[in-house]
């Protein structure tokens, strides 16, 4: 993101509004390599093609702010794999981890990993460091730390069926890896906010905050999230696809102020169960309408959200998640066009 763009965004956070509203989407390898016409595979193994991937994205479109911007990563296989979970990667369809737990008693002996040489991350950071040079030079700078959430990651290294049975009958066991886990996310951001001074936002992905009751959030969820979001940064970002009244009411308690949510529910409904302290990113349908629709349907689209907002503090307008694979460049060209009123 550029100074301008970090500056906007956080003029948001604050609550101003500016006219157009802001535009912001979430990109990582779901959408950019096929959009950029290259295989998945090529994209994660070689980082001049991923480097360049990023680039055209902002380039041509410079009206919006790509989140976490300059994203590197190897799918959902990138915090697993410290652990020592075998990844699958298919030439041109999304990777996979294999669980490494296969009974509550493997928990006790997992290793605690170490960001600095453990799995795919030495080779994430160091993408970043070869990268940044040429970052910069664009008129950007790398501004996240960037990890999955500790609940999606046990549910990565466990299956997420046997996580969500460990926390009702054996909680002990699913306390002991959620701190196991929350230790090495939390080594993880220090050390990305270590390499690079200019990183200014925590930003966490997980969807297993929407299939649990709240009870179940306040023991396994609330007290690890809230200790990963403090920190001295100024933006601290959330992604749950999932289903999240439940857990949205808690949002400024876990020090959550940017937040991207399944297109579900309405902003107007989160801002009232957020009591209008959390500023969203979204929320027009992502598969059916951004990357299914025509121009025109996603133009209507976003008019309609436009239109229904009982409020404009505090909103970046976006799809519900992430950028969903397929997405055109006319579609995103409509939806920019139709926040800009023209």
């Amino acid at each position: 993101m550029t100074d301008q763009q970090w500056e906007l965004l956080k003029k948001t956070i604050r609550g101003e509004v500016t006219d157009p509203l802001p535009i912001g989407f979430i990109i990582d390898s779901p959408w950019l390599p096929n959009w950029y016409g290259v295989k998945i595979l090529d994209y994660f193994s070689n980082d001049e093609i991923w480097l360049n991937a990023n680039l055209k994205a902002i380039n041509d479109f410079p009206e919006v702010m790509f989140l976490p911007g300059f994203w590197s990563e190897f799918g959902m296989c990138t915090e697993p794999s410290a652990f020592g979970a075998r990844g699958t990667f298919p030439p041109d369809e999304f990777p996979f981890a294999h669980k490494v737990i296969r009974s509550v008693d493997d928990i006790d002996d997992l290793p605690q990993p170490d960001p600095r040489i453990d799995g795919l991350l030495p080779f994430m950071l160091n993408r970043l460091k070869l990268a940044q040079p040429k970052i910069e030079a664009a008129g950007h700078k790398i501004r996240f730390a960037v990890a999955r959430g500790p609940l999606n990651i046990a549910s990565y290294l466990m299956g997420s069926t046997e996580f969500l049975t460990t926390m009702m009958m054996q909680p002990d066991k699913a306390e002991a890896l959620m701190k196991k886990i929350t230790a090495y996310v939390k080594d993880w951001l220090h050390l990305q906010m270590e390499t690079f001074p200019s990183i200014d936002g925590i930003f966490l992905l997980d969807d297993i905050i929407g299939f649990m009751g709240e009870n179940e959030f306040r023991t396994f969820g609330l007290p690890y999230f809230k200790e990963l979001f403090d920190a001295d940064v100024s933006v601290k970002f959330l992604h749950n696809d999932a289903p999240c009244k439940v857990s949205a009411p808690f949002l400024p308690e876990m020090g959550v102020n940017l937040f991207n949510m399944g297109f579900e529910v309405t902003l107007n409904e989160l801002k009232a169960l957020t009591k209008g302290q959390v500023t969203l990113v979204g929320n027009i349908p992502p598969r059916d309408v951004l990357g299914n629709g025509t121009p025109e349907d996603v133009a209507k689209a976003t008019r309609s959200l436009l239109n229904s907002l009982e409020a404009k503090s505090r909103v970046i307008m976006s799809c519900g998640g992430g950028m969903p694979p397929g997405v055109k460049s006319e579609n995103i060209r409509a939806f920019v066009d139709a926040v800009h009123g023209r």
